[in-house]
């Protein structure tokens, strides 16, 4: 073996031979001399001075393209892809290029990128002192997620501790609107048990005045931010990745919940809380994850001040002889003894308190209208009591699809419309709505009904009323008569005292 130079594949095999064998074994298997193993053990041994090849070893398939034709569209604009140039090649030059070569083109192009292409942009990493920064943003939820069987039109506020990694969400139906900001954000200062030293954001219209050349912010972000004592700021304008904190972040939790709808096997939920219970749960398995570092990071945190900040816009209504009130483009219901009163209505993100003085007479679950069209929101039991002494306005009432709670109800009306006369399908429409407000059984009685009309036999009213309203217990009246005092007089006269 004289003269022969040992390649890198014997002294590999022979130091994997030589963990559980001698030395001379563990050199015969590799096929080298003892003295050569001894070198190897000793580290004596000289490595190959193998040079680089210069040389090609065939034909360069872009040569007739790379420096003519290649190379200028690379300088004239750094962000055309490889894609896009192999495009333009077959298209155009198919007789000086090989449309074989994709991929020696586009490991050609990544070389010249790193070798004379422009300055990339360079993300610096960042250090975040615990308790010391707060990110909140909004996201959009893109897979469709519908509240029984419609959709709903909704986003995410994402709120985040970078430090620690702790995370809060809340559903928003709305728009990016104070409201909805300061509600969420307070909810989630209460949820952390603290409040950071600085809060960082976009340009959220909720809290600047964009529009404004300097930096400035909207007379309720001043004072909301003064009521818990952070400092605010917001990353550059179009520069979302200043924010990468908590831009990454979305990525991870929107993913995270599309794998939990996966297995959850539908993206329908029964409620607005059903959907919110969700991802809280689905959240709150994230930060049991980074529960140490939460703990850690919460000593560092700003109390939390007494009282809450106002999280609501005022307005006052006044409500129709219609038995409806209108806020910010949607019609609502209320009940018909308020007909005639003005209200005070607190508008929050979800909901509407509605308030006669001092006094909160109603709750309601607010609605966004779109850009386009008004919108309704009408709740049968408000009016049914009204109603059900004239059922006749049911028929051509504006307000008569929207009267009806759900598909079900459509459909048993367009079936009494079909099969009765025109006062016998009102009559029967609006106390089937009455009997589902007396005995709390909308679903169960839309269910009896359909039932029945499958089965070719729609229930009487007498038998809905039988089958879902409370027996009334019919108490004799008794009359009990009162004995004059001159009565009793009359029995002690005769009683002897021993």
């Amino acid at each position: 073996m004289s003269r022969r130079r040992i390649t890198d594949q014997q002294v590999k095999l022979y130091m994997n031979y030589r963990k559980n064998s001698t030395q001379i074994s563990a050199a015969a298997k590799a096929g080298i001399s003892e003295r050569s193993a001894r070198r190897i053990d000793k580290q004596q041994l000289q490595p190959q001075s193998t040079q680089p090849r210069t040389w090609r070893t065939r034909k360069d398939p872009l040569i007739g393209v790379w420096d003519a034709i290649v190379v200028p569209i690379l300088e004239k604009d750094p962000e055309i892809t490889a894609v896009g140039i192999f495009d333009y090649l077959c298209e155009f030059h198919a007789d000086k290029f090989d449309t074989r070569s994709r991929r020696t083109l586009e490991r050609r192009i990544k070389k010249w990128r790193h070798l004379c292409g422009p300055a990339q942009e360079v993300m610096f990493l960042q250090t975040h002192r615990l308790g010391q920064l707060g990110i909140a943003d909004f996201t959009y939820y893109r897979t469709p997620i519908s509240i029984d069987a419609e959709p709903l039109d909704h986003r995410l506020f994402h709120y985040r501790m970078p430090a620690s990694g702790w995370a809060f969400v809340q559903v928003i139906y709305g728009g990016e609107s104070f409201a909805a900001f300061s509600d969420a954000l307070q909810n989630a200062f209460i949820a952390a048990q603290g409040v950071p030293k600085e809060l960082r954001t976009d340009s959220l219209s909720a809290a600047y005045t964009n529009k404004a050349q300097k930096e400035e912010f909207t007379q309720r972000f001043k004072e909301f931010a003064a009521h818990y004592g952070f400092t605010a700021s917001r990353n550059n304008r179009g520069l979302a990745h200043e924010n990468g904190a908590i831009e990454a972040s979305h990525r991870h939790l929107k993913a995270q919940i599309e794998q939990a709808i996966k297995v959850r096997g539908s993206h329908d939920f029964k409620s607005r809380a059903h959907y919110e219970q969700f991802i809280d749960e689905l959240v709150q398995r994230r930060n049991r994850r980074v529960h140490d570092n939460y703990l850690r990071e919460k000593r560092h945190l700003q109390p939390l001040p007494r009282h809450k900040s106002v999280n609501y816009s005022e307005k006052y209504v006044t409500v129709s002889r219609s038995s409806t009130i209108s806020v910010l483009r949607v019609t609502y219901t209320v009940p018909s003894r308020l007909i005639g009163s003005s209200l005070l209505a607190r508008i929050y993100d979800s909901k509407i308190e509605l308030f006669l003085g001092c006094d909160l007479v109603l709750g309601l679950e607010r609605v966004y209208s779109s850009k386009k069209a008004r919108a309704r929101s009408v709740n049968y039991r408000h009016v049914i009591d009204a109603l059900i002494k004239k059922p006749r306005a049911f028929r051509q009432s504006q307000l008569r699809d929207d009267l009806l709670p759900n598909n079900n109800y459509r459909l048993i009306w367009q079936y009494l419309d079909q099969s009765l006369s025109a006062d016998e399908a009102c009559y029967y429409i609006v106390k089937l709505l009455y009997i589902a407000k007396q005995g709390e059984c909308e679903r169960q009685l839309e269910r009896f009904v359909t039932r029945g009309i499958s089965d070719g036999k729609l229930p009487s009213m007498r038998q809905c009323e039988q089958m879902f309203l409370p027996a009334v217990a019919n108490i004799p009246e008794i009359n009990v008569a009162q004995h004059s005092l001159q009565a009793y007089g009359e029995l002690m006269a005769g009683v002897r005292h021993v």
